[in-house]
């Protein structure tokens, strides 16, 4: 396998390939991201390059650090929650389950939390990040769903309902320029603690139960594919280089660069759900 650059193909030959990479390697370690998620509606955070496409996400530090921070996630995710609650499986999500359902999925490890590889059926998933469709509490743990708070967000703060933004990635709206201060976030119901989307964001530990699961289960499988990710971010580039310590071939479906392009037998770039569809059906 290539340690310098992938392989790569003509067009019209690429779609060849890829079926020919998933039948030579029974048991697939796949790794998703959110180009996965694009044609659902849900925006994504980086271009092409691999670069942000805008500010970077909100830290934990300053998440549980300052109230204003807290303000303005809470305000941008009341407006921002219906593109997630909305959001249905794509022809990209189908066809990965319809793969899990053939027996051709180790394990499908999704850096999304959108929850849409489980809607559409796939079963063998790890939310490496979390569901942006349940909130913790910081301070005791309960665990409740983001649909119950939102209409507690709605009921405090009925001026920001009425705003208008545009969506962003995970949940987030596009909101400027507006007075967070008066926005009023609710506490835990049970113990008054902080409340947080049960995610891990920019600074925070992936846990490490997570971590070994899929640790394991690339172990057991024959090749890692990479969908819809650039790996930019260390907590799924980390799989890629596990695979090439352990000569697993690793393929790539995705428009654009990734962090792991020197470690690839193969780069795919196609739309995700056609390619996806077509490998499927």
């Amino acid at each position: 396998m290539s340690r310098t650059s992938p392989q790569t193909f003509p067009e019209m030959e690429q779609q060849a390939a890829l079926a020919d990479f998933v039948q030579c390697h029974p048991r697939l370690m796949l790794l998703t991201g959110a180009g996965v998620s694009t044609e659902s509606g849900i925006p994504d955070y980086r271009d092409a390059n691999g670069d942000w496409k805008r500010p970077q996400p909100v830290t934990y530090q300053a998440f549980t650090g300052e109230e204003a921070t807290r303000q303005r996630y809470w305000a941008r995710s009341l407006l921002g929650w219906a593109t997630m609650a909305h959001a249905r499986p794509g022809a990209a999500h189908l066809a990965l389950a319809r793969l899990e359902a053939a027996g051709r999925v180790e394990l499908l490890l999704t850096q999304n939390v959108d929850g849409l590889h489980g809607a559409a059926g796939s079963r063998r998933v790890v939310d490496l990040h979390g569901r942006i469709d349940t909130v913790v509490c910081l301070a005791c743990g309960t665990r409740s769903p983001r649909a119950l708070l939102q209409q507690e967000l709605v009921a405090r703060n009925p001026a920001f309902a009425g705003l208008s933004a545009g969506a962003a990635p995970d949940g987030d709206a596009d909101l400027e320029h507006a007075d967070f201060s008066r926005f009023e976030v609710p506490p835990c119901s049970r113990c008054g603690g902080m409340l947080k989307p049960d995610v891990v964001f920019f600074g925070e530990s992936v846990p490490r139960e997570r971590v070994a699961q899929a640790l394991a289960a690339l172990q057991r499988a024959d090749a890692l594919l990479v969908v819809g990710s650039s790996l930019m971010v260390y907590s799924g580039y980390r799989f890629a280089l596990a695979a090439a310590e352990q000569r697993k071939p690793i393929a790539a479906l995705n428009l654009g660069r990734t962090r792991a392009d020197a470690l690839l037998a193969l780069k795919v770039e196609l739309p995700i759900g056609p390619a996806l569809a077509a490998l499927a059906g």
